[in-house]
């Protein structure tokens, strides 16, 4: 266009260079709008997350085995209108994080709940966005005016879509939390479904009563709010949903749950392509003894030790920890909960963080909450996700039994191993290992890797003819991680 310009200069054409730039301003625009329209929308021809089809353990997203980590803010970035959600989740990909979890908008907190201060479930007055619209009478418990249980609210879509968009762009995946029990009669005076918050006399009950079958209208509201958010969300692959979060509080009964997830199946029952429904069965640890067939993804919370993977590992399906937290603020919990529960098998790790706040987008806010996070934590997570990602974990499985002898007093050993290609090895405990392992014939490089910096602290290759190998630790702090994998053949010792 520029050299079109200078051409029409010195032909004298001074009218057609105000002409073109005209032109070149119009399609500068269109571009321009063109890129905001897009940014609400769904990726095209590529399919949701789903369970890999050679090990149900773990995920397949836009062709890769994955697994699923991330230190995330606490589940307010849709429906808190004043959180800046591209600001978090540039923070999130800046370590690499492929995953975040989000509520609804059904349910939000009062200020100072569960002792969080600057808490973003907690919208401040005037800056909660729900899928209901706002009707025009005043008296929304937190202001403004009460909802509507019959309209939708066209802004929230927007911003749900939108979110997700972005989310997608910088390959993070949105776990979205449809429905939390009410853990409290605050929670529920400020839900739109309790019937003093809207005009439709819709949720006249006590606050454990809300996730049952036995009020046909609020039902029919919870249906329809499943069915429209399944709708707008149909396109994206980076989704999958969560039924209710924590529904072993407040009264939420399994025969709800199932509603729910046979409500998402037949809203998707067209659809070209189906995504993933979740199911949080318990904090710590529950056999699943009779699952949902709709359920791909077994959460829990606080999930250690791992004994949750152990349990339930034999579904063949994802088992994650999506909540962590009362651990106090220093990385060292969450660090220790994080690498056992990955290397027991489990695909989804979530910490709470709550460094993320209104105005502190970039997870820099000072921590004052029963719980983690922050950018030392981060940095120290990081670590985590590259080291899993280092092997072909779609060929793994736990097997602890490799194990023969060596691990310190009062700590704990585990390993994930595709025998004679690779070994992934956490210690929880100790400060010095020698661990006899059961390895397969082969060659092999080890390295011993600092799970508070990165760094491979000891490294070793060795011909191996099969049976117990003795591997020494160097000195470590609380942790370490072992990685042994087989050499390429143009590599092995001769």
């Amino acid at each position: 266009m520029a050299e079109q310009i200078n051409k029409m200069r010195l032909s004298g054409g001074y009218t057609n260079v105000r002409l073109a730039m005209f032109v070149c301003a119009v399609v500068l625009s269109f571009v321009g709008s063109a890129v905001f329209a897009s940014a609400a929308q769904p990726a095209k021809s590529v399919k949701p997350i789903q369970l890999h089809p050679e090990n149900g353990h773990y995920f397949l997203w836009r062709g890769k085995p994955t697994v699923l980590i991330t230190s995330g803010e606490h589940y307010g970035v849709v429906l808190n209108r004043a959180f800046n959600y591209r600001r978090y989740l540039m923070t999130l990909t800046s370590h690499g994080f492929n995953l975040t979890r989000t509520f609804s908008g059904a349910y939000c907190e009062p200020a100072g709940a569960f002792k969080i201060a600057n808490n973003t479930l907690a919208p401040a007055k005037g800056q909660l966005i729900c899928p209901w619209a706002r009707s025009n009478k005043r008296g929304y418990a937190n202001g403004g005016n009460k909802f509507d249980l019959k309209k939708w609210d066209p802004a929230y879509f927007e911003r749900l879509r939108s979110f997700v968009a972005e989310a997608g762009k910088r390959d993070v995946v949105v776990e979205l939390v449809l429905f939390c029990p009410f853990y409290e009669d605050a929670m529920w005076k400020l839900s739109p479904m309790n019937a003093a918050n809207n005009v439709n006399g819709i949720g006249k009950m006590k606050r454990t009563e809300v996730y049952t079958l036995q009020d046909r209208k609020l039902l029919a509201v919870q249906d329809a709010m499943v069915r429209k958010i399944v709708e707008e969300l149909k396109g994206f692959d980076n989704v999958y949903y969560e039924i209710c979060n924590e529904p072993y509080f407040g009264g939420v009964t399994l025969e709800w749950q199932a509603h729910i997830a046979e409500t998402i199946v037949k809203a998707e029952a067209n659809f070209k392509a189906k995504h993933l429904i979740a199911q949080n069965i318990a904090n710590k640890s529950k056999k699943v003894t009779k699952p949902n067939p709709h359920v791909s993804i077994f959460n829990f919370h606080y999930a250690k030790p791992p004994t949750a993977v152990t349990e339930n590992y034999g579904l063949n399906k994802v088992i994650g920890d999506d909540e962590t937290g009362f651990a106090g603020s220093e990385p060292k919990a969450y660090r220790l909960e994080a690498w056992d529960f990955i290397i027991a098998g489990g695909a989804v790790y979530n910490n709470l963080d709550y460094s993320f706040t209104v105005g502190h987008e970039d997870g820099t806010a000072r921590i004052n909450a029963p719980g983690g996070g922050g950018p030392v934590f981060r940095k120290q997570l990081e670590i985590l996700k590259d080291f899993i990602n280092s092997f072909d974990f779609i060929r793994m499985k736990p097997d602890n039994s490799i194990i023969k002898a060596g691990v310190p007093d009062k700590a704990t050993a585990r390993a994930l191993v595709q025998a004679g290609r690779g070994y992934a090895i956490y210690i929880n405990g100790g400060n010095k290992a020698e661990l006899v392992l059961g390895l397969a014939r082969g060659a092999y490089n080890t390295e011993w890797v600092n799970t508070k910096t990165g760094k491979v602290e000891k490294k070793e290759s060795f011909r191996h003819a099969g049976g117990n190998k003795t591997l020494h630790s160097p000195k470590y702090t609380d942790d370490i991680a072992l990685r042994i994998k087989r050499m390429s053949r143009s590599r092995i010792i001769r």
